[in-house]
């Protein structure tokens, strides 16, 4: 029987049974899992300690002694041992393929200073042949312990990084993904050494901004859309390669709790991936995916064909577009209303014109499609919310649309409400502020951090629904460090004492349903997901120790303990028993 089949005849019996079996004739459950701490974010925030389960399906929820009535000779039963069961954590804004690549190439994560990030490229030029390219991500300048460096705008220049790798491009992606330092091999092969502004084209750079020395060279730090100066001459990864780092994002996202994942951005041949790797029943990891708003050729082909929502395995679906609208706080390429605390005249940039936005917010209304803008600037904000709000008035009856605001950081407090008043989503990731938090008070003074940055509460209280997530590889996908900085406004080495602007701190069944409930909804799926209630997909994420209850710092060491997908032991953490 093929999976289409399955899946519709699965779907079919689980309705069958939910819906018209008498006591008498109770049906057989396939799994049930018992003896749990079970949080179900239901409209009642009820809890339980037993699940059972048929088909991919919750069959029932209550006490364990309650689920006894479904077992038969062949139900498999799982002890929880007290452990506690939630619904399966949803990855609320993150990059699938970036999860599994930043696993393939050299990940700068941890660098604590730039001699440490050199290092790290001389032990890969050693084992890396002659020519070959060199690639890797997650440094942050911000974030190192030093230096006594020579900084250009606020950035390191490429002299001691081409000196370990004269014969190798080195090209080497900032945490935040909006900046990018290239070597001098990399910026040979890429034509843009001796560089001045006459012999660059406007088009070429705009957008974005190639960081220059007093004499005009470029230091290799490309920012924003001047990135694709280098990255353009990177050799394509091959679909092998492509399939390893897929198959790595999938038992990353398993390892850390996560069963479903809203991927921010795709293109072409990523969506014909993912759609091989569903037919070959190998997905494992429900995917959420947006479009890559800077294809506007691939956008064209899917307005044409309209949404593909998958009702039947629940695993792919695209009905989303993602626009890229302004850079980072850490690389400054955040759009600011007001300039740069740290870089006075600078007030960032625009990476997409708001003339597209205006036009792919009226796009998506027509054909179907949620939009979904990156803004991490108040003035990137202000302009978003203001084209969603022409296109919502021009429409007249837009009814359930979901507009987000992918990371939605720093906002003008004039435009808090305006998420409420409009409807729009604001898909945060809390981990951001534990990262960022400590710097970013050098970029924006300490007035607009107070008023206007991680605004958690105040977005709630505005009626707007609340979105979490980890930006991976931004940040690692480990929704606990996440969920801990929700709660605590702290660092994730615990500082300080009372956390940063603790008025804005989440309730931890807040921060519960920002990573279950409203991540569904966010994605219009919150019948099939997003809480633990019969008939709904059984999807779960076990932990270790009661995130809801324990100590603020244990919840940094708790582990998962388990990961369920449509009612599949997919991962089991051999060292929590």
């Amino acid at each position: 029987m093929n999976r289409y089949l399955k899946s519709l005849l699965n779907l079919f019996l689980v309705s069958i049974v939910l819906f018209s079996c008498s006591d008498k004739e109770l049906p057989v459950a396939a799994t049930i899992l018992k003896n749990g701490n079970i949080y179900t974010v239901d409209e009642n925030n009820m809890k339980a300690e037993a699940i059972a389960i048929l088909g991919d399906r919750i069959l029932d929820v209550g006490t364990s002694a309650d689920m006894e009535k479904y077992k038969g000779e062949n139900t498999k039963i799982i002890d929880l041992k007290g452990k506690t069961l939630t619904p399966g954590f949803i990855e609320g804004h993150g990059h699938f393929m970036g999860l599994g690549y930043n696993e393939l190439n050299l990940d700068l994560m941890d660098v604590k200073s730039y001699d440490e990030l050199v290092e790290r490229v001389e032990e890969a030029v050693a084992n890396a042949k002659p020519g070959e390219w060199i690639v890797g991500r997650g440094w942050h300048q911000s974030k190192w312990d030093n230096t006594n460096e020579k900084m250009i705008k606020g950035f390191q220049i490429h002299d001691k990084l081409s000196a370990v790798s004269p014969d190798n491009p080195v090209y080497l992606r900032h945490a935040s993904g909006h900046a990018g330092m290239a070597n001098t091999k990399a910026m040979e092969i890429a034509g843009v050494l001796q560089m001045s502004k006459e012999n660059l084209t406007e088009e070429e750079v705009e957008g974005g901004e190639v960081i220059r020395d007093e004499l005009g060279n470029p230091t290799g730090i490309f920012n924003e859309r001047a990135m694709t100066l280098i990255t353009k001459n990177i050799p394509e990864n091959t679909e092998e390669r492509d399939r390893q780092a897929l198959q790595l994002a999938i038992e990353a996202s398993w390892r850390n709790g996560i069963t479903s994942f809203h991927d921010a951005g795709v293109g072409r041949e990523t969506i014909d991936l993912y759609k091989k790797y569903k037919e070959e029943g190998k997905l494992g990891v429900r995917l959420y995916v947006m479009l890559t708003g800077f294809d506007k050729e691939l956008l064209a082909e899917w307005y044409e064909k309209g949404p593909e929502i998958d009702t039947i395995d629940n695993l792919l679906t695209i009905r989303s577009v993602k626009l890229n609208c302004d850079g980072a706080l850490g690389s400054r390429g955040a759009w600011l209303l007001d300039e740069y605390t740290d870089r006075p005249g600078h007030f960032g940039m625009p990476t997409l014109p708001m003339e597209f936005v205006a036009q792919t917010s009226k796009d998506g209304l027509e054909h179907g499609f949620q939009v979904c803008a990156h803004a991490i600037g108040d003035r990137a904000n202000k302009e978003i919310l203001d084209r969603y709000e022409n296109a919502f008035k021009e429409n007249g009856n837009v009814g359930d649309v979901r507009y987000r605001i992918e990371h939605a950081q720093h906002l003008h407090p004039d435009d808090i409400p305006r998420f409420g008043e409009l409807k729009v989503i604001p898909a945060m990731q809390a981990v951001h502020m534990s990262s960022d938090r400590p710097w970013a008070i050098d970029r924006l003074g300490e007035k607009r951090i107070v008023e206007g940055a991680y605004m958690w509460q105040a977005l709630i209280q505005s009626g707007a629904v609340l979105v979490n997530g980890t930006d991976v590889p931004v940040e690692p996908v480990d929704p606990l460090a996440s969920f801990y900085a929700s709660v605590s406004r702290k660092t994730l080495a615990g500082t300080p004492e009372v956390g940063y602007e603790p008025e804005q701190k989440l309730t931890r069944e807040q921060a519960l349903k920002s990573y279950t409930w409203n991540a569904a909804y966010s994605a219009f799926e919150e019948n099939v997901k997003g809480s633990i209630e019969k008939g709904k997909l059984a999807d779960f994420t076990v932990f270790s120790d009661d995130i809801m209850t324990i100590p603020e710092n244990d919840i940094l060491t708790t582990k998962v303990a388990m990961t369920i997908v449509g009612g599949e032991v997919v991962y089991e953490n051999e060292e929590v028993k």
